[in-house]
């Protein structure tokens, strides 16, 4: 096999060796051993430098990176953006002479057993395949022999190592090992459901020809087993502090997702004969047509435990391998009424709230789906909320209950569209209003209107930046004269994940490293940064919980302007700059300064 080449997931054939002998080295170990006699940075720098891969310069700056946090090598080069996991991986396998590895797509519950939780998690190491007397291992670190001599002892068995990308590897460790360990209330439920599955599983014949017995259907989903499992796992993602469940079925199989802190992550793959009876179970407790199979369909589900009331967002999308659901998760605890918690800037705040507390104008809060405008804006109206004030809202769906509000959930099916329900608002008195989203032209006029004659409105938009909003709603057919007349405030924001307070660990880095991404340096020199070494609390991840990331363009007698001569996005950003705005990305590396998230995390969520 040629250096560098990947291999199949499976172990070598045994050798031999005698009761309660050593465990014998293999070729890759023995390669191992011989390569790491030599300096492993520079021979790893090396290859980078001469395959052009990196610079000699930016390799001297992650030895210097190194120096001053004692992370490894590859990971600093990763984290800095010079190299990818994957070219890492690639050329650790040239160093190391040992090859990559087809990570496969499920790994066998007696081959997972070989190594335990705690071991597989200090290693970073998955066992993935194992024939007579071995198993191969993937590694994220395969200058660690320590590790492997470990696992050898451990097991009994030849270990032959296999590299594979570490962020694959957690993952392999979160599926295999932490599903089990921190639900062991699902994992029972789920042996439950198993042993019962014959009785609610659903004839291929009958649908392959679209009938189905609505009865047994029913009777299946209300079976206890099938009822715990769907309750423990709403109840588990509650806990774990997921936003959303994802019940994706696909061929011959089904997979349960939670998305935490904006990541999807697998938490358990139920048989597939159960997966008519938990859609179903979810269909009825959303009061959903369990009959209808073949068109999308949209309910919630509201569940209360102890004081605590969650609502779910339920939707539901037929596949060619069944139905996907996935149900959006509204705690109403996320609802921070003090706008000092969310994640802006001095300057941004006292802007923010200025804008808030004027008596009309338009604010508009921009994002991608999932960035959390919803939240900022019920944060604000909380702020405002008062008794003085008539606040309506028109939502599609409505996600936040708001005490004194009058809130409007859109039907286009009888007709009650954002653009009909603001025509009600503006013969109802109202003080503040909130869109949930300016989707068309009608809908984006009548609220530039409705801010126009004395109300303050606020709305959100797809968009990528501030500035593109403005552009958006050129597009949409507002005019430049009402546009630079209503305006207030612009925002955008993402959520970035926060690095892990039960196990950050600092480390020493120079302000001056932030430039190539965009920092303006403050003069601070060399600062205290933080990183997540990775733990039960956060699922060893490094990182947990999320804050927000925000853009505030203030609309200036300058910008306003500029709006009315329909000036390009990128103007208006430079003219916004020069007045102190901050970018995402710049907001995003201050909190990477303040310690709050890492520079990874920055550059996942923003762009420039």
């Amino acid at each position: 096999m040629r250096t560098g080449q990947r291999q199949e997931a499976v172990g070598p054939e045994e050798t031999g060796r005698g009761e309660g002998q050593e465990p014998k080295a293999t070729a890759a170990t023995t390669a191992l051993r011989s390569a790491s006699q030599a300096p492993i940075g520079r021979r790893f720098g090396d290859l980078l430098v001469s395959d052009g891969v990196v610079t000699q310069k930016q390799f001297d700056l992650a030895l210097t990176e190194q120096r001053r946090t004692g992370e490894k090598l590859g990971e600093i080069m990763v984290r800095l953006g010079l190299i990818t996991e994957d070219q890492l991986v690639h050329f650790l396998s040239r160093q190391f002479g040992i090859p990559e590895v087809a990570f496969p797509k499920k790994i066998a519950a007696d081959i997972i057993k070989l190594i335990p939780a705690r071991i597989a998690r200090k290693y970073c190491v998955v066992p993935i395949g194992r024939t007579l007397g071995s198993v191969t291992v993937a590694v994220a670190d395969p200058a660690n022999l320590s590790a492997l001599d470990d696992l050898a002892f451990m097991t009994s068995l030849k270990v032959v190592p296999a590299i594979a990308p570490p962020s694959i590897i957690r993952r392999a460790i979160d599926r295999y090992y932490e599903s089990t360990v921190a639900s062991g209330t699902i994992a029972d439920v789920l042996s439950e459901v198993e042993a019962e599955a014959a009785e609610i599983e659903v004839i291929d014949g009958h649908e392959a020809s679209g009938q189905v017995d609505l009865a047994a259907l029913r009777s299946s989903a209300d079976e206890v087993p099938v009822v715990r499992l769907v309750n423990s796992i709403l109840l588990d993602a509650m806990k774990r502090g997921a936003s959303d469940i994802h019940v994706d079925p696909g061929d011959g199989t089904l997979m349960i997702r939670y998305r935490i802190d904006g990541i999807l992550h697998e938490v358990m793959a139920p048989p597939k004969r159960v997966e008519a009876a938990l859609v179903s179970r979810l269909k009825i407790m959303a009061s959903l047509d369990i009959s209808e199979r073949r068109l999308p369909q949209d309910g919630r589900i509201k569940l209360r435990q102890h004081s605590r009331e969650v609502d779910f967002r339920v939707s539901v999308l037929p596949s060619i391998f069944g139905e996907s659901v996935v149900l959006r998760i509204l705690d109403k605890r996320a609802l921070k009424a003090d706008l000092t918690q969310l994640g802006f800037q001095p300057e941004a705040l006292e802007e923010f709230q200025k804008s808030i507390k004027c008596p009309h104008g338009l604010i508009v809060i921009t994002g991608p789906t999932g960035s959390g405008k919803t939240t900022t804006l019920y944060s604000a109206l909380n702020t405002i909320n008062a008794k003085e004030r008539n606040i309506v809202t028109v939502e599609d769906p409505v996600e936040y209950e708001l005490a004194g509000a009058t809130q409007v959930q859109v039907s286009d099916e009888i007709g009650r569209t954002f653009a009909a329900s603001l025509r009600s608002f503006l013969r109802h008195d109202p003080d503040v209003i909130l869109v949930g989203e300016m989707r068309d032209q009608e809908t984006a006029q009548i609220a530039v209107r409705a801010a126009l004659t004395g109300h303050l409105v606020l709305s959100t938009l797809h968009t990528n930046s501030a500035a593109d909003s403005i552009s958006r709603l050129a597009d949409m057919g507002v005019p430049p004269f009402l546009l630079s007349s209503s305006l207030r405030l612009v925002v955008a924001q993402r959520l970035a994940r926060k690095v892990c307070q039960e196990c950050r660990e600092p480390y020493e880095a120079d302000e001056e490293l932030f430039i190539p991404y965009g920092h303006t340096p403050l003069g601070v020199g060399r600062c205290t940064l933080y990183k997540g070494r990775g733990c039960e609390a956060c699922h060893f991840t490094g990182m947990k919980g999320r804050v927000a990331l925000y853009e505030v363009l203030a609309v200036t007698s300058e910008i306003r302007g500029l709006i009315l001569n329909s000036t390009f996005a990128s103007e208006i950003r430079d003219v916004a700059a020069k007045q102190g705005m901050k970018t995402l990305r710049e907001a995003g590396l201050l909190k990477v300064l303040q310690g709050v998230t890492t520079v990874e995390e920055v550059l996942r969520v923003t762009s420039e």
